[in-house]
């Protein structure tokens, strides 16, 4: 299974629940999660929905796409001195934990050579995701969700600096989306 995972993965041919897709990246689901924690903590799933999910944002940074492109997940690449650099160095270090798994991801996919500077992120974003992928994991991995149980305190993805502070303005919380919710209908 893995070399037809390979020849998938090379050729930007991605295999979804209910169908292959082709050339662009298109998605079942309409979410989009750039993990500020290290790639090494996601599941299989996880990871190749990472590299979907990045390329898909490093699409709507060079204007190859007109979807996303007000996506939340986008503002802190945005927000760079040089945010191409910035998904690319983001793309790399994904390609690496692929790599160390034995998954063949191709690196030519990544637009952008060079290192971008760190991006700043929060304590507070980085366990707010560290229990996001908890809850997921317990749904669909719960094997590997043992794996991670017992860490305390995750590292981040190594393009994102960490300093303390609340979950991001631009995450979308359970409270935020409640609130919205109430404000469309309404409601208070």
């Amino acid at each position: 299974m893995q070399g037809n995972l390979c020849f998938l993965w090379n050729f930007g041919v991605f295999k979804s629940e209910e169908r292959l897709i082709c050339g662009s990246v298109c998605f079942r689901y309409g979410n989009m999660r750039l993990w500020t924690l290290h790639p090494k903590y996601l599941d299989p799933r996880g990871l190749v929905a990472l590299w979907r999910e990045a390329l898909l944002a490093q699409a709507v940074l060079i204007g190859q796409t007109r979807g996303y492109i007000n996506h939340p997940q986008l503002i802190r690449f945005r927000n760079t001195p040089s945010p191409l650099k910035s998904i690319a160095s983001y793309l790399r270090g994904v390609f690496i934990e692929a790599t160390r798994r034995g998954y063949c991801f191709d690196a030519t996919k990544i637009a952008s050579s060079g290192n971008a500077k760190p991006i700043v992120a929060t304590r507070g974003q980085l366990n707010f995701e560290w229990a996001h992928l908890k809850k997921k994991l317990l749904a669909r991995a719960p094997s590997w969700l043992d794996r991670i149980q017992s860490i305390s305190r995750p590292v981040p993805h190594p393009i994102f600096r960490i300093v303390p502070g609340p979950v991001a303005d631009w995450e979308v919380t359970d409270s935020r989306k409640l609130l919205q919710l109430t404000q469309k209908n309404g409601s208070s």
